[in-house]
């Protein structure tokens, strides 16, 4: 078993090497990551310049690039064994409900959805790590079972874990995603030469967050396990679109 590596908190983060090493004895694994943080990249490439991998002293490989660019390179030449798995993490920081539109850590692992297996990111709910170890036990845990799972083909797992120690954790839920109400408003800066500028301001309260979200569960101390796929499509919503574009003609 190989298992390729990433995140977007950078090759130095905590959290990465958490994972590492809750994984390193179960599997081949290689780690291919960001030399910076790249929270909020999403799925993005990089298109504008070449990337240089670099070897590190502890065998991680530092790219500067996306997490995305980690995990498309990974697959698709840089290793000389391709994967069987991509594991994304342990992010510092929730990604529930609509932060997976934004979350690198979720985009790393969407790009391991080309394998025949699904791919996980985990995430703690929390800045600090402190609780880890928690986050790092649930990682090595479900991708020590995920022979067992019967998932279609270019699934992701999403699995957030509370900030708690693990005699604290009550246990695991599958889950929705919820939604988050809009974020407030961009805080507006001047710098000392008077230039204007903005800074993204926090992400919005949980607004659909009752029981079955993601929301609810890691509140109510569970990890939450959400599956998610790329396909987008609102299928109920071609029934009225087509009279709607025939009209149209």
């Amino acid at each position: 078993m190989r298992i390729l590596i990433s995140n977007d908190d950078g090759v130095a983060a905590p959290g990465l090497a958490a994972l590492h090493a809750a994984l390193a004895d179960y599997a081949e694994c290689t780690v291919i990551a960001p030399d910076q943080d790249k929270s909020g990249a999403s799925s993005s490439l990089t298109l504008d310049r070449p990337l240089h991998p670099c070897t590190l002293p502890n065998g991680f490989i530092s790219l500067n690039g996306t997490p995305t660019d980690c995990v498309h390179l990974g697959l698709n030449g840089l290793l000389e064994h391709v994967a069987d798995l991509v594991v994304s993490g342990i992010n510092l920081g929730a990604n529930l409900g609509d932060d997976v539109l934004y979350s690198g850590t979720v985009a790393a692992a969407l790009e391991g959805r080309f394998l025949k297996r699904p791919a996980f990111a985990f995430s703690l709910l929390s800045r600090l790590p402190d609780n880890l170890p928690t986050a790092a036990y649930f990682a090595r845990k479900l991708v020590e079972a995920h022979e067992q799972l019967d998932l279609p083909p270019r699934t992701v797992l999403n699995v957030n874990i509370p900030n708690l120690p693990l005699e604290h954790i009550r246990g695991i839920q599958l889950t929705r995603l919820g939604h988050r109400a809009r974020a407030a408003a961009p805080v507006k800066v001047v710098n000392p030469r008077g230039k204007e500028g903005y800074w993204i301001s926090v992400a919005g309260d949980a607004e659909d967050g009752g029981p079955g979200t993601d929301f609810h569960a890691v509140m109510q101390g569970y990890v939450s396990v959400t599956p998610l796929q790329l396909d987008h499509t609102f299928r109920d919503g071609l029934s009225s679109l087509q009279p709607w574009l025939e009209g149209l003609l």
